[in-house]
């Protein structure tokens, strides 16, 4: 206990006399001090006194599928930063394979009581993906906020870039350079964000030939793979459902022996950090980071304080970025 004390101390910065009153709920501590102590008893993974274990934490997960993309970093910062501004803790809970499950990582989060969760990418957006997990936060009560496109029925909010205005904006980009044969590199099959993608295209373009439709997991390998596949078929300008697909379909296409952009044009999705790095820097769509993880955190935020929030979806406005991935498509 002593020991407890003195490490709980330390993380807040205050005596071992503050901390011993906040765990046998004595008066002349002030709130502010109060929660910092249960937060550090929380982070520190200590278990709260009996008669504090009634009050949710003032922490509140951060759940995201993978950190190797910069997009989910980039979202983790913003969010993280707005949640510090309101006195509220994030607790990071990333997947790894073979590691701990989204699943798994909700029950931890309802063992610490947490305040909220925010999920940044997840088996929300699958529609075959199991999702009880979901179903036991909605069960307790737990404010949520998903970031981008979701399955139906969750009713829970969420924010998300507009998959339909994205899709238009780098097709149109596309077909403006000449491009007649454009494929499309997206998810797996039962993934809402780009069965949107795929919707949006289909709208602006009519018809588009299955076999100028690739699908991969999201990485330079999944990219790589599917890219091939489409060159072969003749397709020669690209749009990705991510940053990495893209950078797959560039490496393809080098392995091939042809030019990016002389040969091969394409379009990467989210802007994510280092795009304007790379040889050739990436032409992309810009998703609103900073907007949209602001925009989760007040929604969660307002759950927390007992007001009502609509489970609807918001919808931002994305940015085509235009750099040197994407020119004239070439002559026959």
């Amino acid at each position: 206990m002593t020991r407890r004390l003195a490490v709980v101390a330390k993380k807040v910065g205050v005596s071992e006399a503050t901390v011993s009153r906040v765990l046998n709920g004595k008066p002349g501590v002030s709130d502010a001090t109060r929660q910092a102590v249960l937060s550090a008893l929380d982070v520190l993974g200590y278990e709260r006194p009996t008669q504090l274990r009634g009050e949710r934490a003032r922490l509140v997960g951060l759940v995201l599928p993978e950190l190797q993309n910069p997009i989910f970093p980039a979202f983790a910062e913003v969010i993280g930063g707005a949640l510090a501004q309101l006195g509220l803790t994030p607790v990071l809970c990333t997947q790894t394979r073979g590691g701990v499950s989204e699943a798994d990582y909700v029950d931890l989060l309802l063992q610490q009581q947490v305040s909220g969760v925010v999920f940044a990418g997840g088996l929300y957006a699958q529609a075959d993906a199991p999702h009880e997990h979901y179903d036991r936060l909605a069960e307790r009560n737990i404010p949520v906020v998903l970031v981008n496109a979701a399955i139906e029925h969750l009713g829970f909010p969420a924010v998300s870039c507009d998959d339909a205005v994205a899709v238009e904006q780098a097709w149109r980009h596309l077909a403006s350079l000449g491009h007649e044969r454009i494929g499309l590199v997206l998810g797996p099959g039962d993934h809402v964000p780009s069965a949107r993608k795929l919707a949006a295209a289909r709208a602006v373009a009519g018809e588009i030939p299955e076999e100028h439709v690739a699908r991969s997991m999201f990485s330079i390998e999944g990219g790589h793979a599917a890219a091939s596949r489409l060159i072969d078929r003749g397709v020669t300008g690209f749009l990705c459902a991510s940053d990495p697909l893209a950078l797959g379909v560039v490496r393809a296409a080098r392995r091939k022996g042809l030019d990016v952009p002389g040969r091969i044009s394409v379009v990467g999705y989210d802007d994510s950090a280092l795009m304007n790095c790379t040889e050739p820097p990436l032409t992309t769509v810009r998703q609103p980071i900073e907007a949209m993880g602001k925009a989760a955190v007040e929604l969660l935020n307002a759950q927390i304080s007992g007001s009502a929030v609509a489970p609807e979806e918001l919808l931002f406005e994305p940015e085509l970025v235009v750099r040197g991935s994407t020119a004239q498509a070439p002559r026959p």
